[in-house]
């Protein structure tokens, strides 16, 4: 039961945020389509008030996350995070009359079963509150210096595949240590209030690396096709959100007999977003316009 609480705040978090980029992308569809930057693009949007509903749930995310990693462990709420994808192309074929094929509810199936199995092989534990600095600093450098590799490897290469999936990479390593940090900021408000929320410096951290995540997405969109971006970042920040979660707060992860269960729900959901990045649709939600793999017929 004690776990009830940050499950049900992830799942806010990836519904809204799915939500969210539905009705992004359903005010954009609105708008006099540039090629090129164009001054009055915020303008536009601002009248729209679809954009202003998403603007508003992705609010909604931010603080449902928060919770949830307020009081729960990083290796249950960062994963159901994967949940984000399957969720935004179901809800397009609603708002945006889009159509899933048996493929694509197929690879929905396997997302969620396998975070299922996942989750309930690996039965995470622990929720620490306080994180010492010989902790803080080995895990940072790490993801910094990923950071740094990362975008030097995917500048070093053309535009395609192999570009977009290393900016990908960047943005889960971005994304997941957002997270660790948040997780302290929102203990801190808990225990001291807001001044104990302005004067801690991992407030200002997540703000850093949440800016950076940003960035990092937009060029990875921009770098190469979805089927290459999206399962990186997906799986990416799940992976390195878990490894911040064990070796910074202390969570457990069951092994033994478990680990391959824990593997085959981890295939399960990698196979579920990579078929599902591959979907027109998927792919029409991020205005992305590079080539991709046709989808198979149903």
């Amino acid at each position: 039961m004690h776990l009830l609480l940050p499950v049900l705040f992830a799942l806010g978090a990836a519904l809204s945020n799915a939500l969210a980029t539905v009705l992004q992308r359903k005010a954009a569809l609105t708008v006099p389509r540039s090629d090129s930057l164009r001054a009055g693009l915020m303008l536009d949007l601002l009248r729209r008030p679809v954009w202003l509903v998403g603007i508003a749930t992705v609010i909604v995310a931010a603080v449902c996350q928060a919770v949830a990693l307020a009081t729960g462990p990083m290796t249950v709420v960062q994963p159901l995070l994967v949940l984000e994808l399957p969720l935004t192309l179901v809800i397009a074929t609603v708002l945006l009359h889009g159509r899933l094929s048996s493929s694509g509810w197929a690879a929905v199936c396997a997302v969620v079963v396998g975070l299922a199995v996942a989750l309930f092989a690996a039965s995470p534990e622990g929720n620490r509150t306080y994180v010492p600095m010989d902790r803080w600093i080995p895990a940072l450098a790490v993801c910094t210096a990923a950071l740094a590799g990362l975008v030097f490897a995917a500048l070093r290469r053309p535009a395609g595949r192999a570009r977009a999936a290393c900016f990908g990479l960047a943005t889960a390593v971005a994304y997941a240590a957002t997270a660790a940090l948040m997780k302290t900021s929102m203990h801190s408000l808990d225990d001291g209030g807001v001044t104990a929320f302005l004067t801690t410096w991992q407030t200002y951290g997540f703000a850093l690396f949440g800016g950076c995540a940003l960035f990092l997405l937009s060029n990875a969109m921009q770098a190469g096709p979805l089927v290459a971006s999206q399962p990186a970042i997906t799986l990416g920040d799940a992976g390195v959100s878990l490894l911040l979660g064990i070796t910074l707060y202390d969570e457990y992860l069951r092994g033994g007999w478990w680990l391959p269960l824990q593997v085959l729900g981890a295939a399960l959901i990698a196979a579920g977003v990579l078929a599902l990045s591959r979907l027109p649709l998927a792919r029409a939600l991020t205005g992305d316009q590079h080539e991709a793999a046709p989808a198979k017929a149903p």
